[in-house]
């Protein structure tokens, strides 16, 4: 572990993983190969990192933090780490896997992920889904609880359908507030999310799918009828099997696929 006088910084969100028993469990479902290159978003103190490099992984860790940059730096200065000091929201994968991962690589991504930006970090990291193999990746439990959500249940959302349309996912263990230095407010869960052979939202029809999803969810309480009129009538509605009365909050990821397929055939 880096130095206990590390001042946490609020902005960052930081909670550091400190049991055992969860980063054994997190190693264990990672299952890294030796040799394998891994990109960890938030390594913090280092907690994940260690085990991995000790399971033969070689990292490309994405850490804000300067001071937690430089500490890692000091620590691994001969091991397989490349320490990259930015935002990972910042970060151009495409770029990444070209430089330092090699063309031909899928990426492997793992991380306890900043709570303060995980949603807009996990729509960042499948911005370049044909680019990832995978992800293990730590959230709240409120997060991953709308990773999973299904129509009709209180967590489906956009978050949801946008994930579930290009990976599947699956809700590993919980993580309890007090296995971190300091605890959040919140219990965590670690998930695991693996990108469809063949996604449900074919690449040519995701700006509109996306589109859709967002201008939904942003009204989720309008019927069908009110929020899609600008797009769509009644009739072509129904013909995508469903009723113009009904919302958002009940429509799976294929009917949004049928209706965004409408909408383009209109345009």
């Amino acid at each position: 572990m880096s130095s206990p006088r590390h001042v946490l910084k609020k902005r960052f969100g930081q909670h550091f993983l400190r049991d055992r028993n969860i980063i054994s469990n997190m190693v264990s479902a990672i299952a890294p190969v030796p040799g394998e290159k891994l990109l960890e978003i938030g390594p913090g103190e280092g907690a994940l990192t260690q085990p991995l490099l000790d399971a033969g992984a070689h990292l490309v860790v994405v850490e804000v933090d300067r001071d937690l940059a430089a500490a890692l730096r000091q620590r691994y200065p001969n091991v397989p780490v490349n320490i990259l000091e930015l935002d990972a929201l910042k970060l151009d994968l495409f770029e990444a896997r070209a430089t330092l991962f090699g063309d031909e690589a899928s990426l492997r991504v793992v991380g306890n992920l900043p709570y303060n930006i995980s949603t807009p970090l996990i729509f960042h990291l499948l911005d370049a889904v044909d680019l990832v193999q995978d992800l293990h990746i730590m959230v709240q439990k409120e997060v991953a609880e709308r990773l999973a959500a299904r129509p009709g249940q209180r967590a489906y959302g956009r978050l949801g359908v946008m994930v579930g349309a290009l990976a599947h996912v699956e809700s590993l263990f919980d993580v309890a507030p007090g296995c971190f230095h300091p605890p959040p407010k919140v219990r965590s869960a670690v998930v695991r999310i693996t990108p469809r052979a063949e996604p449900i939202v074919p690449p040519a029809l995701r700006k509109t799918f996306a589109d859709l999803v967002r201008h939904c969810f942003s009204q989720r309480r309008k019927t069908l009828r009110r929020s899609l009129r600008a797009w769509l009538d009644e009739a072509e509605i129904e013909a995508c099997g469903l009723a113009p009365d009904e919302r958002a909050e009940r429509v799976d990821i294929g009917q949004f696929v049928a209706l965004a397929v409408r909408i383009e055939a209109g345009r």
